[in-house]
């Protein structure tokens, strides 16, 4: 059984390439039996496309079913059976023409109600765009303006501050200067005088009268 891929290449090949050359030719040459021709084929395999479209659905489990479609195509193009034309002049001509007046109709009010429904959601497009957009600018603004009253003069005089330089005096004492010979911290003189100032002045009298009583001990002997 010929499969699908099979039944597609010879549709596309000698049902839409092949037809195309020739339409090409017909206009090229101006001849018109030709391309009234050419014409009535490309309106019937239009139809088949279209059926196509849904019979390859529902149908396509049907025995020889790509068999029949290659068929069918061969016997359009055939200048011996001449299918397209036959088809045409019985069936779509008398048909197109008796309903004419009524798909013209149609097409019209299809028209117009697809323009109107064009311009309809186009308007609603362009109103949604727009607000969108002002929105997001109201919306950028209210943040700008947030972030500027953020900055207020005290955040203004912090940053200020932190680049001033530093206040100049006389550094910290350091670890050498701070520890002595053993790692104790020396006293200043001025701590040394107050030390030996606060020495009790009992103490003192004490040892006046003492170096007096030894130098007054060898007259008492």
């Amino acid at each position: 059984m010929v499969s699908w891929i099979i039944s597609r290449l010879v549709v596309l090949i000698f049902g839409t390439l092949y037809p195309a050359y020739y339409s090409y030719k017909a206009v090229k040459s101006k001849d018109i039996k030709e391309y009234v021709k050419w014409m009535m084929y490309w309106i019937i395999f239009a139809l088949f496309t279209t059926a196509e479209t849904f019979t390859d659905i529902f149908l396509c489990w049907f025995p020889f079913y790509y068999e029949l479609k290659i068929a069918f195509v061969a016997w359009l193009l055939s200048p011996y059976t001449k299918g397209s034309s036959l088809l045409y002049r019985k069936f779509v001509h008398p048909t197109l023409s008796s309903k004419e007046k009524e798909i013209d109709d149609c097409l019209v009010q299809a028209k117009d109600r697809s323009y109107d429904a064009l311009v309809h959601f186009g308007k609603r497009g362009l109103n949604v765009a727009a607000t969108a957009a002002v929105m997001a600018a109201s919306k950028g603004q209210g943040a700008l303006s947030e972030r500027l009253r953020s900055f207020s003069m005290q955040d203004l005089t912090t940053i200020r501050g932190d680049g001033a330089p530093a206040p100049s005096g006389p550094p910290p004492p350091g670890p050498g200067r701070a520890s002595g010979k053993h790692g104790q911290p020396k006293m200043s003189r001025s701590a040394s005088e107050s030390a030996s100032s606060s020495v009790c002045t009992c103490c003192s009298t004490c040892r006046t009268w003492k170096e007096k009583r030894w130098s007054l001990q060898p007259w008492l002997l």
